[in-house]
């Protein structure tokens, strides 16, 4: 059992529905040392590709994603979830459908802070149906930007979004990939991983 896993055994809920709840370590509450940790894992674990931008969406992203870009030593460029009036100009814009929130939102990323051949890693805490990675992929790709990988988190393996991106051709890394949760036994079946 790796770091991710041990902790989301002893911290994390499950409930009803296929909802896994990490709140008290990492999407609400944050343990530093855990995302210290997090930020390492994917610094090693994408070591072999170029980085020149981290990016992810608001909230629960924001976090993870500023250790990883510390640890890369790059920008950290966040997807807003909706167009606020400090923010002006060109945007690259996505449609994205939320599992756990149950909504579909458009995401904005202001064309000052995305760019041609810039180096892209997608980072998020959870991957269920994929719906926010491939907005995230789509507004890279319209920014002329190259996807080098999307480091997750937290993967639900027994929903489909692992599988479409991959499929799609793009390379994921997920710390932790469950397979099953049984809310009423309170069991977490996880992947085996190299």
């Amino acid at each position: 059992m790796n770091f991710i896993e041990e902790r989301i055994v002893k911290d994390g809920i499950i409930k009803s529905g296929n909802v896994l709840k990490v709140d008290s370590f990492l999407n609400h509450q944050m343990d530093i040392n855990l995302m210290e940790e997090i930020g390492r894992e994917f610094k090693r674990r994408f070591s072999d590709v170029c980085v020149s931008k981290v990016m992810t969406i608001e909230a629960s992203g924001i976090g993870i994603a500023a250790f990883v870009a510390k640890e890369f030593g790059v920008p950290l460029v966040f997807a807003k979830k909706s167009k606020s009036i400090n923010v002006d100009g060109e945007m690259f814009v996505a449609e994205v459908e939320s599992f756990t929130h149950k909504n579909k939102n458009q995401v904005i990323v202001s064309k000052k802070f995305l760019h041609e051949g810039e180096h892209i890693l997608i980072i998020d805490d959870f991957l269920a149906n994929g719906c926010a990675l491939q907005g995230l992929i789509s507004i890279a790709e319209s920014a002329g930007a190259k996807v080098e990988g999307c480091g997750i988190v937290i993967e639900k393996g027994f929903q489909i979004g692992g599988r479409v991106i991959r499929n799609m051709g793009y390379r994921v890394e997920s710390l932790a990939i469950i397979d099953a949760m049984d809310a009423e036994a309170g069991t977490i079946d996880f992947r085996a991983q190299d």
